[in-house]
C-alpha cells in the first residue's frame, strides 16, 4: 500500500494491525492508534507526526525515513525494528523499549559516532 492517508479516517473506534505489509509514504498524522501492532512491515517514509502510538509494538519493521515528530511513543516496543531515527527531545518516549543495536537512531540528532 502506497500513500494511504490514514489521517483522513474517522477516529471513532479506529484500530489497526499490520502484518507482512509494505506500507510506504502513508500518513497517520494526528491519529490516536494506541496498542497498534506492526509486524514484519516495511514502513518507509511513513508520517507518524503527532500520532499517539503509546503501547504499540513494532516487531521486525523497517522504519527508514519514517517521521516521528511530537509523537507519543510511551511504552512502545521497538526492540526488533531498525532504520529509525527518533528525536528524543521532541517525542514522548518514556518507558519505550529499544535494542542496543538501534540506539544510534535515538542519537542521530546529536551527530554522535557510535562504534562496536
Amino acid at each position: 500500500m502506497i500513500g494511504i492517508q490514514f489521517s483522513d479516517a474517522n477516529a471513532f473506534g479506529l484500530s489497526f494491525t499490520f502484518e507482512d505489509c509494505i506500507l510506504t509514504n502513508a500518513s497517520f498524522y494526528k491519529n490516536k492508534i494506541k496498542k497498534t501492532k506492526f509486524i514484519n512491515t516495511k514502513l518507509n517514509e511513513v508520517d507518524f507526526s503527532e500520532t499517539d502510538l503509546s503501547e504499540s509494538v513494532f516487531d521486525n519493521c523497517d522504519l527508514s525515513a519514517a517521521i516521528f515528530s511530537f509523537t507519543h511513543l510511551e511504552r512502545t516496543d521497538l526492540r526488533t525494528s531498525y532504520n529509525y531515527s527518533i528525536d528524543i527531545e521532541n517525542n514522548k518516549i518514556k518507558k519505550s523499549k529499544h535494542s542496543v543495536h538501534q540506539l544510534v537512531g535515538l542519537l542521530d540528532k546529536f551527530q554522535i559516532t557510535v562504534e562496536n
